[in-house]
């Protein structure tokens, strides 16, 4: 059960991080590239931040969060000055992609397509009888 504290310290990290990685992107030459945060879960102690992010064009995602997490320690400084009057101390910053969105589209895909297991039975392995 994640306290009012972790929801509120959350909601700030998800802010700053969202500006701050969009204008690394626009700085960087990524024009047209989306970088989105979809969940900010902070640990009970406060220590350590799980950021989830999604990333459009799913076909650069790979190299951005290389490039995201290969600059951890600059981004955290960044959230260090932005929240220096909200947060005591920064969290540990760990950036995970979120493929939430391609799973649900993927679902979508194969339920409208040919490979619908509702209508095509082939496509459902077989149950063992035990």
């Amino acid at each position: 059960m994640e306290t009012q504290r972790q929801k509120k310290i959350a909601g700030v990290i998800r802010e700053d991080i969202v500006d701050i990685l969009q204008r690394a992107a626009i700085e960087g030459g990524l024009q047209g590239t989306l970088i989105s945060v979809t969940k900010v879960n902070v640990t009970t102690d406060l220590s350590i931040a799980k950021v989830y992010l999604s990333i459009f064009p799913n076909n650069k995602a790979a190299e951005l969060m290389e490039g995201i997490k290969s600059n951890q320690p600059l981004i955290k400084h960044e959230l260090a000055q932005r929240t220096r009057n909200q947060l005591r101390r920064v969290p540990e910053l760990l950036f995970f992609l979120d493929d939430s969105l391609d799973y649900i589209e993927n679902i979508e895909k194969s339920l409208k397509g040919d490979e619908n297991p509702i209508e095509n039975r082939d496509l459902l392995d077989k149950r063992k009888k035990l």
